[in-house]
């Protein structure tokens, strides 16, 4: 056969071949080069040798079927000549088409065999988890199945029938097409002309797509638990009732319908054939369209709550079980009005943990006090907490990176050999203020410097980060830049293990293909023990190894014990296939926080942990990769400390709840009870209020804990009805307390303080006098902080000078509590104002002064004396004269008490 293909056909086909195989094979070489490195080869083994199977497997059925039908096709002759006489289409002669399918028909089906397995290999997904699945020991409410059928079993059927119709759908147009040519199919002045063997043929194709269709209909009935039809997700009232029972019909109509086309051959004609796929469309637009719609109108909507109320209960049941609802416990939480200055004193931790630095002024602030240089940048604040000097302490802290684009030169040396990597971090606490209404630091500077015995930073260099460049080498004859010392820079040789060695003028040779950079073969620079490290962004790194499962969106930094400095990212399992569970746009209807991974930002070492060992969708991953997932106690346990919840899941987990707590039918139906995240306006912009974190007690409890905290609004309103906990330290990690607020009583929530922060005259007088000078008030987060059995609101307040690159400084913070409220120049002051005593939180660092006088001092005239000095200023600020004169004598008589 080869001698009678054309040469330029063959040479063709060849070059495609081998650019086909060339062109994934030099990304696929550089990508096993690095799994090797990262330790993690058998998964690239394991994921590759699937997406082969596929390929080859597939292929061959796809080559076999099409080549066994259009060769039987191309070898079936019309039974009369003159039929080629009567063709009205135009066609070439017979003498002219049947050589050239002869020859290209093996090279045309070798093609699309080939396209067919790679794009089946993109499913290796499904695949895989259908091969490892483990049972949810869970089953759904319609079909009594196990929820793995659902989750694993039924996509991988899916897909097989889809592949199965569609090739069958495919050799039938094919095989019609080649009969077209061949003249086995003819249309004359007679009307079309059929061949007998070419009848046979497409019947029998006919009858083996129908099949295939029945088999669809079957699988669709178990699609019926997704259904969006009903007033909730899932199978309502009309998919049970009408449209269940006609998928059956139609699985079994599509059978007959087969039996017919298989009858046809033995007889005559196309009558049964067209009357029983009549019948088939009729029954498939009257039991899938015509008469649920109907059945909904006129018995469902009617009666809607009576018939609908069993699946409402399925789908609270089902959805409080996908995202993990029904783990939250609930608690009341009585908002009593009696807090005072003791039960500050006795919740000291939980106040001197306010945050009063919000991460978008503090990113700024950090910027231009802490980036050094112009390449530097600071990306991202985290929240965290350390033990420092026994204290425990919520910080804020940021990695300092290295920006490629703000380089002052950006040759391809300078980005690639020189400038390699950021260098060290910023560690602040989160409530501290300097005299100058700057944040202070634990860590700071070039090299960095601890103080506070904060742990010391051993191992700075973080070649693995978030904004990192595509590749960079190390261990090369050029000078890597480690950090800036003045007008000098310090130079410094890699020692960690990161990087794959480019020892060889292949291995060069394949980084060129990839990077398409000619140099890395030509430079002089690179030696046999030079190392390129490549993904180094870390949510590509971890993304790349393990792509089945979800990441965070924040990776945040932790100093270790030893000094070294660690990316932590959690990781998540979901699915758009858990039955009568409501959807998230974009995630699916099923999530679970089940994996911990850390990249170390030195040498780049990744590793994955276990984090929730109920998750049936991650136990399936860890039985087909073995050796992936460590369990969660072999973490270190300076890094164990620092798990914290994560933000996205728990935002997932807030917004669901806020409808889905409601668990009885009929005050879910009427939407009776339904929750909202508190709005706040911010820049003129209406906004959603994040969870934040914060150390604080929890009513009841004997110490304070790092925390996850998100506020609930009743619908439409602006009360606050209801706060959300997750709990992050041991032994309570993971668990999830609701405390609801009397329903009968008025609690304020955050829109109603910020209305109220701008009524207050005093407040709205000092901030239209700041914005008037030239200056911009930046209002901060405003947080709701419950101690005991009551809630506090703090709010701080920056002040930044208009022109560009002005430092935001901490000048004033709010406190309001209950129908309360003050702002005072630190949180103290504000506390004092409102419940009065002398307490201890955090107060702005002391400026330098001479001692205070040895004796006893009289605290509460020192505390008038204040109180009246700041609110004479605040009058002198607003003109309001006998204010201020009513103040200044208040503080002539507490400084006459301070004398005797």
């Amino acid at each position: 056969m080869a001698n009678n293909v054309p040469q330029p056909v063959v040479w063709l086909f060849i070059a495609f071949l081998v650019i086909g195989l060339l062109a994934p094979a030099i990304p696929l070489y550089t990508d096993w080069l690095w799994f090797q490195e990262v330790g993690y080869a058998q998964v690239f083994l394991s994921i590759l040798s699937l997406r082969g199977y596929l390929v080859i497997g597939l292929g061959a059925a796809v080559f076999l079927v099409l080549y066994a039908n259009l060769t039987f096709a191309a070898r079936t002759a019309p039974p009369d000549v003159l039929w080629e006489l009567e063709d009205q289409l135009g066609l070439p002669s017979r003498v002219i088409i049947e050589p050239l399918i002869r020859r290209a028909l093996p090279l045309f089906l070798l093609f699309v065999a080939f396209v067919s397995g790679m794009r089946a290999s993109g499913n290796w997904e499904t695949v895989l988890a259908y091969r490892n699945q483990v049972p949810f020991g869970t089953t759904d409410p319609l079909f009594g199945r196990d929820l793995a059928f659902f989750v694993f079993s039924l996509p991988f059927w899916r897909l097989l029938h889809g592949w199965a119709i569609t090739l069958a759908a495919a050799t039938l147009v094919l095989t019609l097409v080649l009969y077209v040519l061949q003249r086995s199919l003819v249309l004359t002045n007679r009307g079309p002309r059929l061949a007998q063997g070419a009848r046979t043929h497409l019947l029998a194709l006919g009858a083996a797509l129908l099949v295939l269709k029945a088999v669809g209909f079957w699988l669709d009935r178990f699609e019926l638990v997704f259904s969006p039809r009903g007033i909730v997700f899932g199978a309502a009232y009309t998919d049970i009732y009408a449209s269940l029972p006609a998928l059956g019909a139609l699985a079994v109509l599509a059978l007959l319908c087969a039996a017919a086309c298989v009858v046809q051959i033995s007889r005559p004609g196309l009558r049964i054939v067209a009357g029983s796929v009549i019948a088939l469309a009729v029954v498939w637009i009257v039991g899938l369209g015509v008469y649920p719609a109907l059945l909904q109108r006129f018995s469902v909507t009617p009666n809607e709550l009576v018939a609908e109320r069993p699946f409402i209960e399925r789908n609270i049941r089902m959805t409080r079980q996908a995202y993990g609802l029904d783990r939250i416990v609930e608690q009341d939480f009585p908002v009593d009005e009696n807090l005072d200055a003791r039960a500050l004193e006795r919740n000291a931790a939980t106040v001197k943990n306010i945050r009063l630095w919000d991460y978008r002024p503090l990113l700024r602030t950090y910027g231009q006090l802490q980036e050094i240089r112009t390449y530097y940048k600071y990306v991202d604040v985290d929240n965290d907490r350390y033990t420092v000097d026994a204290e425990y302490r919520q910080v804020m802290l940021s990695p300092r990176e290295l920006s490629y684009q703000h380089l002052p030169s950006r040759i391809w040396i300078n980005e690639h050999l020189t400038y390699t990597h950021g260098y060290g971090i910023v560690v602040g606490p989160v409530n501290r203020i300097s005299p100058e209404g700057l944040p202070e630091f634990f860590v700071k500077d070039i090299p960095p410097r601890s103080t506070r015995n904060f742990p010391k930073i051993t191992r700075p260099e973080i070649y693995y980060g978030e904004i990192s460049n595509a590749y960079a080498f190390v261990l090369t004859r050029s000078q890597e830049l480690d950090y800036p010392s003045g007008d000098q820079n310090v130079y410094a040789t890699y020692t960690g293990r990161g990087g794959i060695a480019v020892s060889s003028w292949l291995r060069k040779l394949a980084f060129v293909v990839r990077f398409g950079e000619i140099k890395i073969l030509l430079s002089n620079d690179l030696t046999p023990t030079s190392r390129i490290m490549i993904y180094r962004k870390v949510a590509e790194r971890i993304r790349e190894i393990a792509p089945f499962f979800e990441f965070d969106r924040d990776p945040y930094l932790v100093v270790t014990d030893d000094g070294r400095l660690v990316w932590m990212v959690d990781g998540y399992t979901t699915t758009d296939r858990y039955p009568y569970s409501d959807p998230v746009r974009g995630m699916g209807n099923y999530i679970r926080n089940s994996v911990k991974v850390t990249v170390d930002a030195y040498d780049g070492t990744v590793t994955y942990y276990l984090a929730d060992q109920s998750d049936p969708i991650v136990r399936t991953y860890a039985k087909a990769f073995p050796g992936l997932l460590r369990p969660l106690d072999q973490m270190p346990a300076d890094l164990r400390r620092h798990l914290r919840y994560p933000e996205d899941f728990f935002t997932i987990q807030a917004r669901k709840y806020a409808t889905y707590h409601m668990q009885d039918p009929q005050v879910f139906y009427n939407k009776e009870d339904l929750w909202a995240a508190p709005g706040r306006v911010v820049e003129g912009r209406e906004v959603e209020m994040e969870p934040y974190y914060t150390i604080m007690r929890l009513p009841g409890e004997r110490r304070e804990e790092f925390m996850l905290l998100s506020l609930f609004n009743p619908s439409r309103r602006d009360n606050m009805i209801a706060w959300l906990a997750a709990r992050s330290d041991p032994p309570n990690y993971g668990r999830l307390i609701v405390y609801n607020f009397p329903k009968q009583k008025l609690v304020y929530g955050p829109r109603q303080i910020d209305a109220r922060i701008d009524q207050d005259p005093v407040i709205s007088q000092q901030l239209s006098l700041w914005n008037q000078r030239g200056s911009t008030v930046i209002r901060g987060a405003l947080l709701a902080i419950p101690i005991d059995q009551s809630l506090i609101y703090v709010q701080p307040l920056y002040l930044a000078a208009s022109e560009r690159g002005a430092l935001p400084e901490l000048r004033r913070v709010i406190v309001a509590y209950g129908n309360s409220i003050a702002m005072e120049p630190t949180l103290e002051q504000s506390l004092n104002r409102i419940f009065g005593g002398r307490l201890e939180t955090a107060p702005r660092a002391p400026e330098a002064g001479p001692a205070a006088p040895a004796g006893r001092v009289d605290a509460a005239a020192v505390q008038r004396a204040w109180d009246a000095w700041t609110h004479a200023q605040d009058a002198l600020r607003r003109g309001d004269w006998a204010a201020y004169g009513a103040e200044q004598k208040r503080l002539e008589d507490a400084l006459r008490a301070l004398r005797r």
